[in-house]
């Protein structure tokens, strides 16, 4: 009874498939994101030495 083993199929075993048909309502430009970051550091680094 120990020689049986319930294997799953080698497709299947944890894989997840995303597909980019999907769109935002809200799109950010990738040039304003990273100007924000850089301004969030910013404002924290002055906010730190202040």
């Amino acid at each position: 009874m120990a020689q049986e083993q319930i294997r799953m199929p080698s497709g299947i075993g944890g894989l997840v498939r995303y597909f980019d048909d999907y769109k935002s309502k809200i799109e950010i430009p990738a040039k304003f994101f990273v100007l924000f970051v850089v301004l969030v550091i910013i404002f924290y680094v002055y906010l730190t030495f202040k």
